[in-house]
């Protein structure tokens, strides 16, 4: 504790010879004398309930450790599902024999049946274009 008195007795002394503007004498830099002193830390005042945060953490670790667990047990059930599609794919292409279709009888002539539903009604053009449709220009409307 010594030491720091004597640093604080130097620098207070040391403050009242400085230039008057404020300056400090070495072209603005700090004496080794100045660094030695740092202002007093504020002392935390809300008190600090170990147990407390050991069991939050406890239980934090433990979901993340849940979340951890479902994470890897949703992959393995997502992996195992696709292999057995891939395997199920392998089973049907090697039980699907590509066969040939039949051809078709030629020694009967096709004839073809009659429809039962009714034809259509057609309907005629229509070549007029609506009113709200028209090109309108400067001339058709100064005839008008």
């Amino acid at each position: 504790m010594e030491p720091l008195k004597e640093a604080r007795n130097r620098v207070e002394g040391s403050s009242s010879s400085d230039n008057s503007n404020g300056r400090t004498s070495g072209g603005g830099r700090r004496s080794p004398t100045n660094c030695l002193i740092k202002p007093p830390v504020k002392k935390n005042t809300i008190p600090i309930d170990l147990k407390l945060r050991a069991v939050e953490r406890a239980r934090f670790a433990h979901q993340v450790a849940e979340k951890r667990r479902l994470i890897k047990q949703y992959k393995m059930e997502r992996e195992r599902q696709q292999k057995e599609e891939e395997e199920e794919i392998k089973r049907l292409r090697k039980e699907l024999i590509p066969k040939a279709q039949l051809m078709p009888y030629f020694d009967r002539p096709f004839v073809p049946r009659r429809s039962e539903k009714q034809p259509t009604v057609p309907r005629e053009p229509k070549f007029c274009i609506p009113r709200h449709k028209t090109i309108k220009c400067c001339r058709c409307h100064a005839m008008t």
